[in-house]
């Protein structure tokens, strides 16, 4: 873990100096000089201190970096193509367990030509268009603003039956070990 770096970066980004967080934890500046170099770790309790003097969560202090918040700009997004190639998938962000994409199928395109199961669970909107979702012996008609969910390790099938290119918005979760 990198405690000590964070804590010197949030120090420094609120204007803080160590004397003044020394100040109000009641911490010497030798000790907060190793904890800010990660040359020692502090207790829990230390940290709870350090913690509050910085006015931020502890366990803001424990999240590894790929734990913090994630930014993917639009111009930055992965795109890539599914099915055969057909329908066009932009990867909008995603955590170790959850990942939302919007995928655009063009008129009478589909997730493949038989039902298909994955692991997780999704839920959709459809943004633009009009499509047709299945699932064993449930099917609908979905236009622009409606959603959907289910446990994808039933087959299941989406297709565009509008005229125009269809956009639907899809979070997935998926349990990591």
């Amino acid at each position: 873990m990198d405690i000590g770096t964070t804590i010197r970066t949030i120090r420094k980004r609120k204007n803080i100096t160590i004397t003044q967080l020394c100040e109000e934890t009641g911490l010497s500046q030798g000790f907060m000089s190793q904890v800010e170099t990660n040359k020692t770790s502090p207790s829990i309790s230390t940290l709870e201190n350090i913690a509050t003097a910085l006015k931020v969560p502890l366990a803001y202090l424990l999240l590894k970096k790929e734990e913090r918040m994630q930014v993917v700009r639009k111009d930055e997004r992965k795109v890539t193509t599914s099915g055969n190639e057909a329908l066009r998938v932009t990867h909008l962000s995603s955590t170790r367990n959850i990942s939302m994409r919007i995928v655009e199928l063009p008129p009478g395109s589909s997730t493949g030509p038989l039902p298909l199961a994955h692991e997780g669970e999704e839920v959709h909107m459809v943004i633009k268009g009009t499509i047709y979702a299945e699932q064993g012996e449930d099917s609908v008609e979905l236009k622009e603003g409606d959603s959907f969910s289910w446990n994808a390790c039933t087959p299941h099938l989406v297709k565009n039956i509008g005229d125009d290119t269809a956009v639907v918005l899809i979070s997935v979760y998926t349990e990591m070990e």
